[in-house]
């Protein structure tokens, strides 16, 4: 399958393999992880961030690819609605139909409140489907959730909104059991108790998975459950703009079906934000994991209707993205790869770091391997390191890729590669969306009344970097939470006259600050025609 290029590379890896399954590098001190992230992570490239000129945020500095859809203008002027026909009129309207969204609308539905989705693609198209790895609880009798803590508050370097990171960990062990008990397929040992693993970054393990599919199994299982409860759908409908009252509190949003272009009122009496995250933004022009419409929508919706952004600047790029072949190109190669026994490994064969770094530190090591140091293996289109899948069974016997892995060693072999017998070639992939809106530990953002957010578009809950398998929890424990609390404050919202007051407002600043610009936004999807960016 490999191209005689790297055949040398190849044979090198596989004579260094059982030395190399034996060895286990030092983990990096805290100032040479400093030192390493600020001279190879993306998030610390100043040329590839711009200053917001106005808004909540005016003056902080974002990728130059936020910028434009931040201060973009609105896909619509008041004038192109009649805020008094109503199509839809509910207690809580969720924007986005993924893990938080789901998650979201079944508590909101258990807690009385009549509940809608709106979703611009499917209920389940969405980042949660496509998480691999696992999801982080702290539930076994030598762990704790303040150990969970601990780690997840370095991992993320000190940064994370405090309330919201004990809410995440103190959540996790009853998340765990909300899935069990909905029916998820978590893996367990023959007495029926959960399997668990090490993630990176992590100091017990505390990983909950479903082989490597665990987002899909957990949004198969909140999908059905959406369904039985007779929750209200609406599938390829966008929120392309949010609606307030004359107060000022969110009181629903301009929906847009997405093949008609129809454009509809859904009145509500809050509103809770969960559109995931911004990989199909393509930062820096990196490839992405995401799916296809993660075009950081609830962040643009919630900005210019008032609300502010936490950390918008940083992103995570996860460190093994697919490098080849092309028609895979930045596809997830998820970490539990790496927590099963498979390394990193250079042109020369030689492991260059330890395996369970944190993600920002483990792509900036790739990125200066492929670079500075010119031990990157050539793809005929880049530079990428290799992980060395078969050092799994060397370490866990023969079969364990099939049973622990079954769906990285489809995605491969429908290519030609075994990754029980070859290695893969592996690069950061744009991945995760560390920053966004700035919430309570309610759900709520912290300026714009009866708005909430749950999942990627929250800021703060992780800080600057996130550990794996803490996104899937945090689109429980958060969803759950914003579903709970959006329908309590639902009971007691009366809402006033809508208005889209705050477009000619946005409008207004935008001109008062000199920005000039023809973009609109929510971008929506993204647009390859005649671009090749990212495929």
């Amino acid at each position: 399958m490999y191209s005689a290029e790297f055949q040398e590379s190849l044979k090198k890896v596989e004579a260094n393999r059982a030395a190399n399954t034996a060895m286990e590098p030092r983990r990096m001190t805290a100032q040479e992880k400093d030192d390493l992230l600020a001279a190879y992570h993306p998030d610390y490239k100043k040329s590839e961030f711009a200053e917001l000129k106005f808004g909540p945020n005016k003056g902080e500095s974002v990728p130059h690819e936020l910028v434009e859809i931040l201060q973009a203008h609105s896909r619509i002027k008041a004038s192109d609605i009649d805020l008094s026909d109503v199509k839809y009129d509910v207690d809580v309207l969720i924007i986005g139909g993924g893990g938080a969204g789901t998650s979201a609308a079944i508590e909101a539905h258990n807690a009385g409140a009549k509940t809608m989705i709106v979703t611009k693609l499917r209920m389940g198209d969405a980042n949660t489907m496509m998480a691999e790895g696992g999801i982080q609880a702290a539930d076994k009798e030598n762990d704790s959730p303040a150990q969970h803590f601990i780690d997840a508050f370095g991992g993320g370097h000190f940064m994370a909104k405090r309330e919201l990171l004990e809410k995440l960990v103190c959540d996790a062990p009853g998340a765990i059991k909300w899935l069990n008990e909905l029916g998820v397929e978590f893996d367990k040992d023959e007495t029926g108790r959960m399997i668990t693993t090490h993630g990176g970054g992590t100091s017990r393990k505390r990983m909950h998975a479903a082989k490597d599919y665990s987002g899909a199994e957990i949004m198969r299982t909140l999908r059905d459950e959406v369904i039985n409860l007779g929750i209200e759908v609406v599938d390829f409908t966008s929120a392309i703009e949010l609606i307030l009252d004359e107060n000022g509190h969110a009181a629903g949003a301009v929906l847009m079906n997405m093949e008609t272009k129809e454009l509809m009122v859904a009145r509500a009496k809050t509103v809770i934000i969960a559109t995931g995250g911004a990989g199909r933004m393509h930062y820096q022009g990196f490839p992405t994991s995401n799916h296809y419409g993660a075009t950081a929508d609830g962040l643009v919706l919630g900005y210019r209707a008032g609300a502010k952004l936490l950390y918008a600047h940083t992103l995570q790029y996860h460190p093994t993205g697919a490098a080849f072949p092309q028609q895979i190109f930045g596809a997830l190669v998820t970490e539990k790869v790496r927590s099963l026994g498979a390394k990193l490994v250079n042109v020369n064969g030689e492991v260059f770091m330890h395996p369970l770094e944190t993600r920002d530190v483990s792509a900036a090591s790739i990125i200066r391997e492929c670079s500075d140091r010119n031990n990157g293996v050539s793809t005929g289109s880049g530079k990428a390191v290799w992980l060395d899948t078969p050092m799994i069974e060397l370490i866990g016997g023969e079969g364990t890729i099939e049973k622990r892995i079954p769906a990285m060693m489809r995605m491969f072999g429908s290519y030609g590669i075994d990754i029980r017998k070859e290695p893969i070639l592996v690069y950061p992939t744009l991945h995760y969306q560390n920053g966004g809106l700035d919430i309570t530990p309610d759900g709520q953002t912290t300026n714009v009344e009866n708005l909430f957010v749950a999942g990627e578009a929250v800021g703060g809950i992780h800080g600057t970097n996130r550990l794996m398998g803490n996104s899937l929890l945090d689109v429980i424990v958060f969803g759950r939470n914003a579903g709970v609390h959006a329908a309590a404050k639902a009971k007691n919202v009366n809402v006033g006259k809508l208005t889209l007051d705050h477009i000619a407002k946005f409008d207004a600043e935008r001109e008062a600050a000199g920005v000039k610009t023809d973009a609109v936004s929510p971008k929506l999807l993204p647009d390859y025609r005649g671009n090749k960016q990212g495929m």
